[in-house]
């Protein structure tokens, strides 16, 4: 997934036996959904031919769904067909690109995209022609679902589960205290936003923003998020970062997307309407604001 990961546990199972088991359940993931990987079942969908049919494992099949779930949902800020769009803007596989693409381009690859061109039926899914799946805005979250899972079913009563700034916590430590974590924020040097701790307990919580994958061209910063309904990346005036806190990662992942990709004034609606804990980090002069939804105002009290 280009990123690390770590494991805080108390098991009575060896550390080496639970390194082995979140390994495995990690390969897992990107031997299914890494568009890096050219054998994975993501990598098979994006290069079959128009019309083929494929089985998709539950793992797979999980991920999709709720994929499609949120895009409905958000009507398309978050939309797991941008592949392409992903690839052109130098993101993906092909790798780097110091180039902005001609509208002409810009239009082609628009053009395989959109979540409604999926036909899923059951654990069946047909390729459209064209259309390039990029989990790169959930599959993370549902990694550390999927260990935070393995843990339990070893045995765990108490964890921490980090990939790539994503955490879900469960239960204690000994002494009685909670996993208490920091909720992420743009590495500035000049005025960071105040330090904000939450306690994980059965919660997960995840971050987007615009300075984990960027480019600077011509001063201006590309970042790697983009905006499924334009095909461009994210303005200026997009947040710096936004996190969501939730029982699912996976779910908490893909809605930090979307809400990015919405902004502050209709991300903000958005998590109102439907009651979505999120904060907002947006720039403001050489420092920050931070704005909290009420879910997560509420949390905060």
């Amino acid at each position: 997934m280009g990123t690390t990961w770590s494991v805080h546990a108390y098991a009575k199972a060896s550390p080496g036996a639970l390194e082995t088991l979140v390994g495995a359940a990690l390969n897992q993931v990107i031997a299914e959904m890494s568009t890096w990987e050219r054998g994975s079942i993501i990598s098979r969908f994006n290069d079959a031919a128009p019309g083929s049919v494929h089985d998709l494992p539950p793992d797979f099949l999980r991920v999709l769904s709720e994929s499609l779930r949120l895009a409905d949902l958000s009507d398309g800020a978050f939309d797991p067909t941008c592949g392409a769009l992903v690839d052109l803007w130098g993101f993906g596989p092909p790798g780097p690109s110091t180039a902005i693409p001609a509208p002409e381009v810009l239009a082609q690859a628009r053009a395989t995209q959109g979540w409604k061109r999926l036909a899923l039926e059951g654990h069946r899914l047909i390729q459209p022609g064209g259309l390039r799946l990029d989990f790169s805005g959930i599959a993370k979250g549902f990694a550390v679902d999927k260990v935070a899972a393995t843990l339990a079913a070893a045995g765990a009563t108490s964890f921490l589960v980090e990939i790539g700034g994503e955490l879900k916590g469960l239960g204690v430590k000994p002494e009685g205290t909670p996993w208490l974590v920091d909720l992420e924020s743009p590495p500035d040097d000049a005025s960071p936003p105040e330090r904000l701790l939450l306690a994980l307990h059965g919660m997960a919580v995840a971050t987007s923003g615009d300075y984990r994958r960027f480019r600077l061209e011509g001063g201006r910063r590309i970042a790697h998020t983009l905006d499924p309904r334009t095909g461009l990346p994210l303005g200026e005036d997009a947040p710096a970062a936004v996190s969501v806190v939730h029982t699912s990662c996976m779910t908490a992942d893909g809605l930090a997307t979307a809400l990015g990709v919405l902004g502050l004034q209709d991300g903000m609606a958005f998590a109102a309407a439907h009651e979505i804990a999120a904060r907002f980090v947006m720039r403001h002069g050489d420092g920050f604001t931070e704005h909290f939804s009420p879910a997560l105002a509420a949390m905060l009290d």
